[in-house]
């Protein structure tokens, strides 16, 4: 733009000089920059920078620009969970995924090609297997659901069973596609009672599981965000019985909890979402599937595996992909999977944003998300009307509630109009806790929205 002969082998890199400017402006018929705005009223224009007092940390930055914007707006507080959580993301997530080498980047079948993304993903899975307490997660699965329906497979597979035991305040949703996916296998799937302080019930747990069971699956927390206390001997019943024991959990939930593969599991799953993925009306999700280092129980895990190598030539550090049993890439008869197009763009925001927290920050987050929890709960219970059925259980992210005065499509539809919403509907989901709202509250949300959201329910009683 200056006229200045550009040299071949320098990177261009923009000019912003008042000549460049002018000449640009010239170009495309104006004489001003804000002749570039002249069909916006004048009265809206901003003279000069909002003032924004400091120091202040990115969320909190963040937070203030939002609380500015939302003028133009009713801005909703959103309080819903049940397997889609609003968590904050740090900027340098998205800044990392919007490369274009991790963005356009599909299956890395050409190892000599893709070790960026194979290098990524490889650190996504040593990270997730660390979290979760065993030797291998895959690469990756489309979500929860479908992580839970292809471990209850592998254990059939495994086993030679046909039946899965789950706990009764799994998420509902799961297993009804974890049902999909066992039924051509002609599998069945039994539901286990759990008590009033969110406990799997031990001995009835025993009566179910019997010599035909291939699995025994539980989540930590449940659905209804209440933690099991007693994981470990649910995990003795199933290996007393030849079973595998299978544990699902949220993620964060283990900067504070005892990683599944340390109680005994053999497979375990979950949903990535929270690690650095928006809620965006529901997706994308990334499934996480895990387990231990069984040779015959890896052979039957399905997506793809990433391994670290040497290259013949100089035996430098390499990556390639070490296991993909799924139709495309063996005889078809011998696929453990269909599972196809892969998440590997939301596995790097996963590896990218446990990078970024490490594990004390992982577990600062999670001691701050199970404090407010435990709050919420607690401020709930103080007003008259509200029930809280497992208020005996320590609660993670979210917890179950009843108002004796509003059924919960009036409780939602009153919220709204105050500018929350709510929760979940659980309708007859779960016999043991009744109908009600399953609600959620995460680092996003300040005391001073939970004080909101109770003097609102305070105003319905």
């Amino acid at each position: 733009m200056s006229g200045k002969p550009v040299d071949a082998n320098t990177p261009y890199i923009s000019h912003h000089s008042e000549d460049d400017i002018k000449e640009m402006l010239r170009e495309i018929g104006v004489e001003d920059v804000l002749d570039l705005y002249r069909d916006i009223p004048e009265k809206y224009i901003l003279k000069s920078p909002p003032e924004i007092e400091g120091p202040l940390s990115e969320q909190e930055v963040y937070e203030k620009i939002v609380s500015i914007l939302s003028r133009n707006t009713a801005g909703l507080k959103v309080f819903v969970g049940g397997g889609v959580w609003p968590h904050y993301i740090p900027a340098a997530v998205k800044q990392i995924v919007s490369r274009s080498e991790f963005l356009t980047s599909y299956t890395p079948y050409q190892p000599e090609v893709s070790q960026g993304m194979l290098t990524a993903l490889f650190e996504f899975q040593s990270l997730a297997a660390d979290l979760y307490g065993v030797d291998v997660v895959n690469s990756s699965i489309y979500d929860w659901s479908t992580a839970v329906g292809e471990a209850f497979r592998m254990a059939m597979r495994h086993t030679g069973r046909r039946k899965v035991v789950y706990a009764a305040f799994c998420g509902p949703e799961r297993v009804r596609v974890a049902q999909t996916y066992v039924e051509p296998l002609d599998g069945t799937l039994v539901r286990a009672p759990m008590d009033s302080k969110g406990r799997v019930e031990i001995e009835t747990l025993k009566h179910v599981v019997d010599s035909e069971t291939a699995a025994v699956y539980i989540e930590n927390p449940t659905y209804l965000g209440s933690i099991v206390e007693n994981v470990e001997e649910a995990g003795e019943v199933a290996h007393e019985a030849g079973a595998l024991y299978i544990v699902g959990c949220e993620p964060t939930s283990l900067g504070l909890l005892k990683p599944p593969g340390e109680y005994g599991a053999d497979i375990v799953v979950g949903e990535g979402q929270p690690l650095g993925l928006p809620v965006s009306f529901g997706g994308p999700l990334l499934g996480i599937l895990g387990c231990n280092l069984d040779r015959r129980l890896l052979h039957n895990m399905p997506g793809r595996l990433v391994g670290m190598t040497e290259t013949l030539k100089d035996g430098k550090r390499a990556f390639t992909m070490v296991l993909r049993a799924r139709e495309q890439d063996i005889k078809r008869e011998k696929a453990t999977s269909n599972i196809c197009t892969n998440q590997a763009l939301c596995a790097v925001a996963a590896a990218a944003y446990l990078s970024l927290l490490g594990k004390n920050g992982l577990r600062k987050l999670a001691r701050h998300i199970f404090d407010k929890t435990a709050y919420f709960i607690e401020r709930l219970s103080r007003i008259d009307g509200v029930t809280v059925p497992l208020v005996d259980a320590p609660h993670y992210m979210e917890f179950a509630y009843r108002s004796s005065s509003l059924e919960p499509d009036r409780l939602f539809k009153a919220f709204l109009e105050k500018g929350y919403v709510a929760g979940i509907r659980l309708g007859n989901r779960f016999p043991e806790v009744g109908d009600g709202v399953l609600t959620c509250v995460t680092e996003i949300h300040s005391l001073k929205d939970i004080e909101g959201y109770a003097s609102v329910m305070e105003g319905l009683t």
